[in-house]
């Protein structure tokens, strides 16, 4: 009962946090949209309905691509399989579980967690199960597989490393978690050598898989104020690893640049959000907890430029689409904005429920997945 109340209390608390401007005062209505010329078509190549979606609670139930296929999950147990080219569903599996992490897929595995704590691992040809591991504690990201081992970081902020062919356990990193959080945890992201993993403490923290040692941990957020709620500094959002770059961004904390192999900052800068961070051309593009979106030089830190034309629409996290970076809100509207100044470009809607994750970018394809289970594949035309 714990863990169900904790859970709740930290919905209200983001839903909270996501309604304050940057100066503070709460504004209980996101800002409306100002129309625009549009400079892009976006082509809709496909739609197709996925169970529930993130369904009553506030999950981030993610989708994934692994060569040919897309899959995605619904919080009551569908997971499927589609052609990410044609949307052709290959296959469907209704679990008897309510999923929670979900989905990672690698190395013919598709990989889920639930809320009670089981680790349901398919096949990615048949969707048949492959195995089953309980773990006992609540998962809120989707695993990750390199092939030879799972990693799955539950909501206590303990990492589990799982052997790959049967679920068996290989190593526990355990961290003290913070008092309060915002419900969810980051995406473990894993190397064919280390895994690296946000925290509720606003660390980062590097863990080579053979036997579970750290390698090397860092503090993005420092914990300040009188208040619990003051003092959250969850490293929620999905981290990045491109060019020897770790990308990654704290609620109440900064953005920064990490080097993979030691932790030490490359550039950093004030900001503050759970949904994490893009890159493109030597910039990096954050959507902030407040709705701004902005543009970070990684040479100086300093800011190229800020859009606050999305103000408490509690926006998902940015991608990079070709020379563009788009980005979900709370009333379904995906938003395309130019890399070079920040101004839109493309609006188009996806999901009267909203669109909470971040949209995922393969070969010159994006593909958003709403909250009521709706996902849309994309190109340019």
């Amino acid at each position: 009962m714990k863990q169900i109340t904790r859970g709740l209390t930290c919905i209200l608390l983001a839903m909270a946090v996501a309604a304050c401007s940057s100066k503070g005062s709460v504004e209980l209505e996101p800002m409306k949209l100002e129309s625009f010329k549009a400079e892009i078509e976006l082509r809709k190549e496909w739609s197709v309905s996925v169970g529930n979606g993130q369904g009553k609670l506030w999950n981030k139930l993610v989708h994934a691509v692994d060569g040919d296929q897309i899959f995605a999950p619904g919080s009551d147990g569908v997971v499927v399989a589609l052609d990410r080219f044609t949307g052709k569903r290959q296959w469907q599996k209704k679990l008897k579980a309510d999923v929670s992490g979900g989905v990672g897929a690698g190395y013919g595995l598709v990989l889920v967690g639930t809320m009670s704590g089981e680790v349901i691992a398919l096949d990615s040809r048949s969707g048949d199960e492959v195995w089953r591991t309980n773990l006992a504690s609540e998962i809120l990201a989707a695993p990750a597989t390199n092939g030879d081992v799972v990693v799955v970081q539950t909501q206590d902020d303990r990492l589990i490393a799982l052997e790959a062919y049967n679920g068996a356990e290989r190593w526990m990193y355990e961290e003290r978690p913070a008092v309060l959080s915002l419900r969810g945890t980051s995406l473990p992201l894993i190397t064919p050598y280390v895994v690296y993993a946000g925290l509720s403490s606003g660390k980062v923290v590097a863990i080579e898989l053979q036997q579970g040692l750290p390698l090397w941990e860092q503090r993005v957020a420092i914990p300040t104020g009188r208040t619990e709620l003051e003092r959250m500094v969850d490293v929620d959002g999905r981290l990045m690893l491109k060019g020897g770059v770790l990308y990654v961004v704290a609620f109440q904390g900064r953005a920064a640049g990490l080097d993979e192999q030691t932790g030490g900052f490359l550039w950093q800068r004030d900001a503050s959000s759970y949904v994490g961070v893009a890159q493109g051309f030597g910039t990096a593009y954050v959507s902030l907890a407040d709705g701004q979106v902005e543009s970070i030089d990684e040479r100086s830190g300093a800011a190229v430029w800020t859009n606050d034309k999305l103000l408490r629409r509690q926006l998902s996290g940015p991608a990079v689409f070709s020379s563009y970076v788009a980005v979900g809100d709370m009333e379904g509207y995906l938003h395309v904005l130019s890399q070079v100044d920040g101004r839109f470009v493309a609006r188009t809607r996806i999901d009267s429920a909203g669109v909470r994750v971040q949209p995922l970018v393969v070969g010159g394809w994006m593909y958003a997945f709403g909250n009521d289970g709706k996902l849309v594949a994309l190109t340019i035309k």
